[in-house]
């Protein structure tokens, strides 16, 4: 959170001024940038707007947590009001959201969805926010988990009169009971006083809810199966949800009137497009609606058919590839769930295409075609390879040759590297993906970040936090080759030396070898640990730490990055391959190894000049602090 204190400090800041200032402090050391010009106005007006509520409340002793950081992302809750329930006695919590409207108009389609000026996409409802926040602090923080009536949550909107929101008032159930306007102030403080003591303190049930353990994010292979097979779900959140609900309106919408359209959902790192995508096809596959899931990634299709198909075929028949669609007839589906769309190739043809199927039509063209409602998840930033064209201005292109309406949805949130967005913020920065150079890292609490000073360090740090039964994983750039897959019963070649430390890369082949597990499963079996993983088989996956060997095809010289094609030992990278492309998907390689953690990041440099830089920027230098052993040492 940026501040906690009683709502009658609060009031006093918010009326001098102070606590906007002390808000932006915060924010900027935590995130790296400013806020926003909708954050700023914000604090500026509507914390104001709720200190006065509360004290004329009587709730001067209640405990304020404002931009409350929801568990393990990076959305972060307007306020959480924590006090004790005049009833029961027990802790009580209200989340609440404020918004500064003067007007808004529920969604034609869908009450969970609202128009307000000047957004151009429709936004969450703000009951349906507030309750989503609701249930997802329950699910990720131990003070709350077995005790759901103690969260409450509330929308105020008090720059809006009835008449400019009444239509929300009607179209989403429970709005009368927890969306409050300037003409219902009145209700809104009786509200208040209903969740909420005036004759008690809330300061120890603020500590409560903010010592409540982490629970573990619900890995996306761990629950895969139920979210395909049955009913539990993510909570997903703000434009999550937003995305969901609208792609399955495209999907009502194209079923009703016999039309096509195009949805393109865009995000970095940890925003959610898997998880998405996996409710699309669960609630679309419980509707009885024919849509599949595809990737371009051999490791992240076989997983989901493994895991989420694993008793029935049927199932796993709903996880495809990129190039399954060459001969599909036109609209067989009705929708296509494309994730990690920024891998689709140029065409769909390889050395073991039938020269019938030779056409040289499109991939992009062939996804398109075969479904009423194709949706692409991508991200720009994390094309790895030549030839890899899922651009967002590709598919709009692709879509506007045939006439087809295309819309474009965005996710800020990041639910990645323990939902900080400061550390996704120091990666772009760190590999020049982003203007102005790496910046030193400042630990958020979200977050931890490591320099190792050899390999043996890192895979040893690795296994400490193997031993306190998290995930880890080790993966390095694509610097080493790359032995043929060994007979069974051989042992794995050590392919990736570096001095007197050696290891295998992970498995090729589908079938596990001396113990190791296929390359499709190597993140997301504990087998995998042990062998160093390459970009193509951790991308669209997550553990608790990642341990990231920088190889000699990057390295620090001076003021900037070098890159060192030669140094790659990855076939993909041809003589026709420019260096501006190959600088480009080096660097994108990097950024994915590094965006793989839940907890943390340790990476090593096998160069000394670029250890020193990474040191110098996430340790202050090597002098002041301890090293990765040490603070291990300490840990134990």
């Amino acid at each position: 959170m940026l501040f906690r204190a009683s709502a009658t400090t609060v009031a006093v800041m918010a009326f001098d001024g102070s606590l906007f200032l002390h808000l932006t402090e915060r924010f900027v050391h935590m995130h790296g940038h400013g806020p926003s010009d909708a954050e700023s106005r914000s604090w500026k007006r509507s914390i104001r707007e709720l200190a006065a509520a509360l004290n004329d409340a009587g709730l001067g002793d209640v405990e304020v947590m404002l931009e409350y950081a929801l568990p393990l992302n990076s959305k972060r809750a307007d306020a959480v009001l924590a006090g004790v329930h005049p009833a029961t006695g027990e802790p009580s919590y209200v989340v609440v959201e404020l918004k500064q409207w003067t007007q808004a108009a529920p969604h034609e389609d869908d009450p969970t969805l609202c128009h307000v000026d000047p957004y151009t996409h429709p936004v969450l409802h703000p009951v349906e926010q507030v309750r989503r926040y609701c249930d997802y602090l329950v699910n990720f923080n131990g003070a709350v988990a077995q005790h759901r009536e103690r969260v409450h949550g509330v929308a105020f909107l008090h720059n809006a009169n009835k008449p400019g929101v009444s239509a929300l008032l009607g179209e989403k159930e429970g709005a009368q009971e927890l969306l409050y306007t300037a003409d219902d102030r009145g209700a809104f403080i009786e509200h208040l006083r209903s969740k909420l003591s005036d004759k008690h303190s809330g300061a120890l049930a603020a500590d409560e809810l903010i010592a409540g353990v982490t629970a573990p994010s619900k890995q996306l292979m761990a629950v895969a199966a139920q979210e395909v097979r049955e009913r539990e779900q993510f909570v997903l959140l703000d434009e999550q949800q937003v995305a969901y609900r609208m792609v399955l309106n495209a999907v009502e919408r194209a079923m009703r009137a016999d039309r096509k359209e195009v949805v393109i959902v865009t995000g970095g790192p940890g925003t959610g497009k898997s998880v998405i995508a996996l409710q699309l096809l669960g609630e679309l596959y419980r509707r009885g609606v024919a849509a599949v899931h595809a990737t371009g990634s051999q490791s992240f299709t076989k997983t989901m058919r493994k895991v989420a198909g694993s008793r029935k075929r049927e199932v796993q028949d709903l996880f495809k590839y990129f190039n399954s669609f060459m001969a599909a007839e036109r609209n067989s589906l009705r929708a296509l769930i494309c994730d990690e769309a920024h891998r689709i190739r140029e065409t769909s043809a390889n050395r073991y295409t039938r020269a019938a199927l030779r056409t040289g039509r499109a991939q992009i063209d062939e996804l398109i075609d075969v479904a009423h409602v194709p949706v692409f998840f991508l991200d720009e930033h994390q094309v790895v390879r030549p030839g890899e064209m899922g651009t967002v201005g590709e598919i709009r292109e692709a879509a506007a040759r045939r006439g087809i309406p295309c819309h474009v949805i965005p996710l800020d949130s990041q639910f990645r590297c323990g939902g900080s967005d400061a550390y996704l913020h120091w990666v772009v920065r760190l590999l020049g993906l982003e203007a102005g150079g790496p910046v030193a890292w400042e630990p958020d609490g979200r977050m931890q970040l490591q320099v190792a000073d050899s390999p043996e360090e890192l895979e040893g740090f690795l296994e400490a936090r193997r031993a306190e039964r998290y995930g880890a994983r080790m993966s390095a750039g694509y610097c080493w080759r790359w032995s043929p897959e060994p007979k069974p019963g051989d042992p794995l070649p050590l392919d990736v030396v570096i001095g007197r430390w050696e290891r295998p890369w992970n498995l090729r082949g589908e079938r596990s070898v001396s113990g190791a597990p296929p390359s499709a499963l190597w993140a997301t079996d504990p087998a995998g640990f042990g062998q160093v993983g390459c970009v193509y088989t951790a991308q669209g996956f997550e553990y608790d730490w990642s341990g990231v060997i920088i190889g000699p095809d990057l390295v620090w010289r001076g003021d900037r990055w070098i890159t060192d094609r030669a140094a790659s030992k990855d076939p993909v990278f041809k003589k026709s391959t420019s260096d501006t492309d190959v600088d480009r998907l080096i660097r994108n390689t990097y950024k994915v190894l590094l965006t793989r953690g839940m907890v943390g990041t340790i990476v090593y440099s096998t160069d000394p000049e670029t250890r020193e830089k990474l040191r110098e920027l996430v340790q202050g230098g090597t002098e002041a602090r301890p090293t990765v052993a040490e603070e291990s040492l300490v840990r134990r």
